[in-house]
């Protein structure tokens, strides 16, 4: 079966040329097995969510993995954190073989305590997201980036369904101690309508009967297992007016579309959440671009106390940024770039450019936009924007 090429492919490779163990984290279903398998079809593969498996790792680790074919794939490693020490030991005892150890996780924060323990400085850690549009033409805002959604769109509303099921009963209950699982399924719901603002716990807790404490943590676990992107103000030299709050962004659109209730690109297009879930989406993608090239994610937004507001700032390497607003329209115009032109004069001194990604089509040359702003489809954003 041929399967669609990852943009990680390559660095992937490299990584098992030059470590003990590579380490492929990101959320559930975002395609890691799939393509760690595709690139060492020879490796020994083990589910680590298997019982039998699990047992055999409880009562006697050095005997399992004595009992592995070398190269090994570990699928879902957080669930047997047991097992770093003693595939540390093994790379130690053998510093010249490479690529031996390839190990897959959906639960960040968990996972990387134990490879901060254990692993440090012999294992490559990568990030997988759901399919970016560089990777898979058929991505798009509504229905996003996972690979099974894709694969059978006519079934997306019954995945997603099953998809939050499953998340909420495996990776939340398994990262902290949420008793009820509907409340937090609510909350879902409330932080969607959220996406694209600066998030606000005091609205999300209200509704809840929770406190914002309790809401700062169920956050955070949507965080560390790679459901949400929180973006970060950019203020660097900009002095204390600017604010100080994340925004709050879905690693995936069409996880979103289906939390806001959103069963089809029509609804999308007359909802109000259109704007919202369009920014999004190109959140996702800078994420996306960034990570799967082998990158570290890194974008802010800006935002003084006066209103004047940039939807991201990027930076680009050395004292090279890009500000970018993202609209959901395919006739970019004036009128869109206004507060754009204001802050690009705030960045004179660094090499800035200022963009407006649109809908698309691309076709068309947009004039008027401002001095130094040019307008690009989201489509291309990766390459012209952020040269990737």
């Amino acid at each position: 079966m041929d399967l669609t090429p990852r943009l990680l492919e390559k660095r992937l490779l490299h990584a098992s040329r030059g470590f003990g163990a590579v380490l492929l984290t990101g959320p559930r279903r975002s395609g890691k097995t799939t393509l760690l398998k595709k690139l060492f079809p020879k490796a020994d593969y083990r589910l680590l969510e298997d019982p039998d498996i699990i047992g055999q790792v409880r009562r006697d680790p050095r005997g399992f993995l004595d009992s592995l074919k070398l190269p090994a794939l570990l699928d879902e490693i957080q669930n047997a954190p047991e097992l770093f020490s003693y595939i540390r030991s093994r790379i130690d005892a053998n510093p010249e073989a490479k690529g031996r150890w390839l190990l897959t996780g959906s639960q960040e924060a968990p996972l990387m305590k134990g490879v901060s323990e254990s692993m440090a400085g012999r294992i490559a850690i990568f990030e997988l997201l759901p399919f970016s549009i560089q990777e898979n033409a058929k991505v798009y805002e509504f229905r996003g980036g996972f690979p099974e959604v894709l694969a059978r769109p006519r079934l997306a509303d019954d995945w997603f369904r099953s998809y939050l099921r499953t998340y909420l009963e495996r990776d939340v209950r398994a990262v902290a101690a949420v008793h009820d699982l509907a409340q937090f399924r609510q909350f879902l719901a409330l932080l969607a309508a959220q996406a694209g603002q600066t998030l606000n716990l005091t609205d999300l807790a209200g509704p809840l009967g929770l406190s914002v404490t309790a809401i700062k943590r169920w956050v955070g676990i949507l965080e560390v297992t790679g459901q949400v992107i929180l973006v970060q103000p950019y203020y660097k030299n900009f002095g204390k007016r600017l604010v100080k709050s994340p925004k709050v962004y879905f690693a995936d659109c069409g996880l979103l579309c289906h939390l806001l209730g959103l069963r089809s690109q029509v609804e999308l297009d007359r909802s109000p959440f259109l704007g919202a879930v369009f920014e999004n989406f190109v959140a996702s993608e800078i994420a996306k671009a960034q990570q799967h090239h082998g990158l570290r994610r890194e974008l802010y937004f800006f935002r003084d106390k006066l209103g004047l507001e940039a939807d991201f700032v990027v930076p680009l390497g050395g004292d090279r940024w890009a500000l970018i607003e993202a609209k959901a329209t395919h006739s970019p115009g004036l009128r869109m770039t206004a507060a754009l032109g204001k802050i690009l004069a705030l960045f004179k001194g660094k090499e800035c450019k200022a963009w407006l990604v649109h809908r698309g089509p691309g076709l068309e040359v947009y004039a008027g936009l401002g001095a130094g702003i040019q307008a690009v489809p989201v489509d291309e954003m990766a390459e012209k924007v952020l040269g990737l």
